[in-house]
């Protein structure tokens, strides 16, 4: 048994089944088998956001069949399966999944309708290039990528060929409208406010 992140093998690939053994109290994900080691605590400012955004979900949500999350909620998704074993497990920091049979106790299994990602400095890199292609390849419909730092957020949509494209940056002022959640929209302003000190 695992009790230690330091126990772990990070030149070696893991699956799911792996995962839920390991007893240590650091947050780890699963990006094709490979242990990512998430970033500390989030700071107040990508706290207060993420509150924001899910209090506006969850509100849009109420008595429909949609349901939203945040992290840590671990989603597993169909990117890369080794013998039949899933090895990719995320935590967005929040998601929102539309079908119910895709919910089980440990969380979310296969592509939620719409995972949102606030970045972080630690995490930019993971965020932008190495989550989008997996929540691409796994058919996620709509990913939000939000930038508390330069205050933008920018939406990516599938296309019919299985593909993301990117909206225009939202910016301050301007109104988010997702096409994955048909009528949900969302005040920029209400995301970033006055800067926290």
């Amino acid at each position: 048994m695992i009790t230690d992140f330091d126990q772990l093998d990070l030149t070696k690939q893991y699956t799911y089944s792996d995962y839920l053994t390991w007893k240590f109290k650091e947050r780890v994900e699963l990006l094709k088998g490979w242990v990512i080691k998430m970033s500390p605590a989030p700071n107040r400012r990508h706290q207060r956001i993420s509150g924001e955004i899910f209090f506006a979900v969850r509100t849009f949500l109420h008595k429909k069949t949609c349901q939203v999350f945040y992290a840590p909620f671990d989603v597993r998704l169909p990117v890369s399966l080794r013998k039949g074993k899933t090895d990719t497990v995320v935590q967005p920091d929040i998601t929102i999944i539309c079908d119910e049979d895709k919910l089980d106790e440990r969380g979310c299994v296969g592509a939620p309708d719409i995972v949102i990602e606030i970045l972080s400095p630690g995490n930019t890199k993971r965020e932008m290039k190495d989550k989008f292609n997996i929540y691409q390849e796994s058919g996620i419909p709509e990913y939000w990528l939000v930038d508390p730092e330069r205050e933008f957020t920018i939406i990516y949509s599938l296309n019919e060929d299985g593909k993301y494209i990117g909206s225009s940056p939202y910016m301050e002022g301007d109104i988010i409208i997702s096409q994955a959640l048909e009528g949900f929209q969302f005040e920029m302003n209400t995301i970033f406010g006055p800067q926290e000190r």
